[in-house]
């Protein structure tokens, strides 16, 4: 791989060098169904190989370097070899999570100003219904049948009709990627990545989660999949949704991981808990797994335990801390978590670790205004919660077509550096530990101080026929009534309920953080975020509070 200070670097020079090593180990394995009759596979060379003449014809039929390519492809071998003839052709794929709804992904895609698209047959009926959101684009690309009057190239012409593209000359500093943001709490956005971000990222993953040139990743979220090409992995896609982790199937995970000797998984918490709440009956071991990586929103101690029975010693579970806009910026490993706990449960909020290397952290105080700059003076001193603010080559430098909503995120340091406020809010213990207490945005501002999502309900979590919590403010800024949403667990009976709410106010009042708290509501299931099914929709669930309490009032 080239030296972080290279002028030049293309992404994928990773997997042309991996192929290099060992052409003939396997890249991608696709598990379409629950035998072996539905894996399909590719090894590095063939991926190399069809990336750089997919890279040809995409060049070849029109497109130009610095082009912004819409890709539309479900997980599969096509997907790894769509991205990275991009890469190759220096053609930015823009990334838009298709569960987001129809009408919050089609604006996206309009921001993004694509020339081509590249898709299923149904991304081209969007195109031909929907025409004004894709006004932009000049080519488009299908995979599968077509009406031929509609002028769409055919992927597979594309794939081995043209020569393979020699390597390109590629600035790092270059546009890579759009990724979008899944809008969990506020618009999607678009995360402009270099290729000098993604090398940051591979390097720093790489280094610190412990992955093995080699080994065997069982990949559940399309985005970190395209890292195991580039880290010498062999990837492998379950038979599941991916849109839809908190709906897969136990059962043909496990399938996976058994049947091609998988070493490590990436999951959602929604998706451990399945795999959790599977094994956990059952008594299982995960056998051969060694590393776990979960992402998406804070692991619950509790999810992190159970996950933890079911590994071999040795096996280590891992969370990273970050966002879209930058990932990974810290970690922490299960056994950290375990010796947290006692502090999460008492609204300290989540530990999730140190700052990597090459990433600095500052805690600045809290606000919704715009910040220029910061001082040293003004960063808050160990233990005082503030706003997460993060600088480091692995951390966005813009939002694509968004210049006010970057100057809203991006700050100067003392030294001159530009610092991401990250709109998470947190502390820093004495070890340099950093603490999560939530989104800025979802905090509730009441006539008494602040309240923190994370730091309150973990507090009620701990009630054992709590499933979830969540924290809202009903009312105008400032003067906020704080109400608990409360998730019960499986079984909990209506009769049952008033008695919960005596036993819930009693836990609240013996914690300073949560005395004010008095109103608390039952909601048999949470809205929950597109990308991972994990982050609670707040926002949501306030509306849904106000006008409950809002009736009783009247």
């Amino acid at each position: 791989m080239a030296q972080a200070n290279d002028d030049y670097f293309n992404i994928a020079q990773t997997l042309t060098a991996a192929a290099a090593d060992d052409p003939g180990r396997l890249a991608v394995i696709a598990r379409h169904l629950p035998d072996s009759q539905g894996r399909t596979t590719l090894t590095y060379a063939q991926l190399a190989e069809d990336s750089s003449k997919l890279a040809g014809g995409l060049l070849a039929s029109g497109l130009e370097p610095g082009d912004r390519v819409v890709v539309m492809v479900p997980m599969g071998l096509d997907f790894f070899i769509t991205v990275f003839a991009l890469f190759k052709a220096r053609l930015a794929p823009v990334m838009v999570d298709p569960g987001m709804g129809l009408k919050r992904m089609l604006l996206c895609l309009a921001e993004g100003r694509p020339r081509g698209v590249i898709g299923v047959p149904l991304a081209h009926l969007a195109c031909v219904f929907w025409p004004k959101y894709f006004s932009s684009v000049k080519k488009r690309v299908v995979l599968g049948r077509f009406p031929a009057f509609l002028g769409l190239k055919k992927f597979s012409r594309l794939l081995t009709g043209y020569p393979a593209l020699p390597e390109q000359r590629t600035l790092a500093q270059e546009t890579a990627a759009i990724l979008f943001t899944s809008g969990a709490t506020g618009p999607a956005k678009g995360a402009v990545y270099t290729h000098a971000m993604f090398r940051a990222q591979v390097e720093s993953i790489g280094l610190n989660f412990g992955f093995q040139r080699g080994g065997v990743d069982l990949a559940t979220f399309p985005l970190f999949a395209l890292f195991a090409p580039a880290l010498g992995l062999t990837s492998v896609i379950p038979n599941m949704n991916p849109i839809k982790p908190g709906q897969a199937d136990p059962r043909k995970l496990l399938q996976s991981l058994t049947s091609e000797k998988c070493d490590s998984l990436f999951g959602s918490p929604a998706l451990l808990t399945r795999l959790a709440d599977y094994g956990q009956e059952r008594e299982l071991v995960l056998k051969g797994l060694r590393l776990i990586i979960t992402a998406g929103a804070p692991a619950q101690p509790t999810l992190v335990a159970r996950v933890g029975a079911l590994l071999e010693p040795g096996a280590t579970l891992v969370t990273p801390y970050g966002a879209t806009e930058g990932m990974p910026l810290t970690t922490v490993t299960n056994e950290e978590i375990a010796g947290a706990r006692g502090m999460t449960e008492q609204g300290f909020g989540m530990c999730v670790g140190q700052a990597l290397p090459g990433i600095r952290l500052a805690i600045l105080p809290i606000t919704d205004q715009p910040m220029v700059s910061f001082k040293d003076s003004q960063i808050l001193p160990v233990g005082e919660i503030g706003e997460i603010t993060a600088t480091g080559p692995v951390v966005c430098q813009e939002y694509f077509e968004r210049p006010k909503e970057t100057s809203l995120t991006l700050v100067t340091g003392p030294d001159g550096t530009t610092w991401r406020r990250m709109g998470d809010l947190g502390w820093q213990d004495a070890q340099g530990r950093l603490w999560f207490c939530g989104r800025k945005s979802q905090r509730v501002v009441t006539e008494h101080g602040s309240l923190m999502t994370v730091c309150c309900e973990s507090i009620f979590n701990n009630h054992p026929r709590v499933r979830r919590s969540a924290l809202v403010g009903v009312g105008p800024g400032g003067r906020q009534k704080p109400v608990m949403v409360i998730e019960p667990a499986p079984g909990l009976k209506r009769r049952e309920w008033p008695g919960l709410i005596e036993e819930l106010k009693k836990l609240g009042q013996a914690n300073p953080r949560t005395r004010t708290i008095e109103t608390f509501l039952r909601r048999d299931s949470f809205p929950m975020d597109i990308r991972h099914n994990a982050k609670i929709g707040r926002e949501k669930l306030a509306v849904w509070a106000t006008k409950i309490v809002e009736g009783e009032r009247s």
